[in-house]
């Protein structure tokens, strides 16, 4: 499932292939990932146009057309995907829009199972999206992180993971931060010390960093997630054997030695 650091690289895709491009054609090949416009509308709205600078807020990914143009917003779902293509590369099954730009580049979204899609914005649109999110993981303060989750009634790995707390966790990264800082992901987010709630925010910082840099949350042999999808995984720290269980709906990692 994309999260922070996979829609960070999709960022950095769309930034290599698109800025300052121009739109020559939009090919929507599966509007079953519209949200909220036509397939003739996105097409009408992005001919011709120039392609800004893409930003991002937690798992969206957000693309100006023009100064004074609509905002192309993408979300990733379960399975989503931005590729940047060459035009003669045969579309994949689940490619669903392709944009082609010109110098002959393609930007293609491709999503197995469309939980999610294509959105084409204003800019109060924009802002009420962005309003309904935290804030992003990768620059929430210290003080603010320590004040969100400590209001929190539920389970820490419920509150992190709620986009409406902080944007732009995951199941992957959930684990792996909590892991790191020694916490049981069904601790009671409110019953967290200082001490606790400051080792979450460095250990978040620190996985954020390396997944960033690497596009993904990378499955290293030193990490929780180079151990979780084992049959008989063990903690790499420790050694004992990782319990798995459900969080919130979701499939939850943890090690009973050191997160207890």
């Amino acid at each position: 499932m994309p999260e922070l650091p996979d829609v960070e690289g999709f960022r950095r895709v769309l930034t290599q292939c698109g800025k300052g491009r121009t739109v020559e054609d939009v090919e929507v090949r599966d509007a079953g990932v519209l949200r909220g416009v036509t397939g003739k509308k996105l097409r009408q709205e992005l001919k011709g146009k120039r392609l800004g600078t893409a930003w991002r807020h937690g798992k969206w990914l957000f693309v100006p057309v023009e100064e004074d143009g609509p905002t192309l917003a993408f979300h990733f779902g379960m399975t989503g995907s931005l590729r940047c293509c060459s035009p003669d590369e045969p579309p994949e099954t689940h490619d669903r829009i392709s944009i082609t730009l010109d110098g002959g580049q393609e930007l293609r979204y491709r999503d197995q199972r469309k939980l999610q899609g294509v959105r084409l914005c204003d800019d109060a649109e924009i802002e009420r999206m962005v309003n309904d999110l935290g804030p992003d993981a990768c620059a929430v303060p210290r003080a603010e992180f320590e004040e969100l989750l400590s209001t929190r009634r539920g389970a820490v790995k419920s509150a992190l993971m709620d986009q409406s707390v902080i944007a732009g966790l995951g199941n992957l990264l959930c684990d792996e931060i909590l892991w790191r800082a020694r916490v049981h992901p069904r601790t009671p987010a409110r019953d967290l010390d200082a001490r606790a709630l400051r080792g979450l925010h460095t250990r978040m910082g620190r996985v954020l960093d390396t997944s960033v840099r690497a596009g993904c949350v990378p499955p290293r042999r030193s990490w929780l997630t180079g151990h979780r999808d084992e049959r008989d995984g063990v903690c790499p720290r420790c050694g004992q054997s990782l319990r798995s269980s459900r969080v919130s709906g979701r499939r939850t990692v943890w090690c009973p030695g050191c997160q207890n």
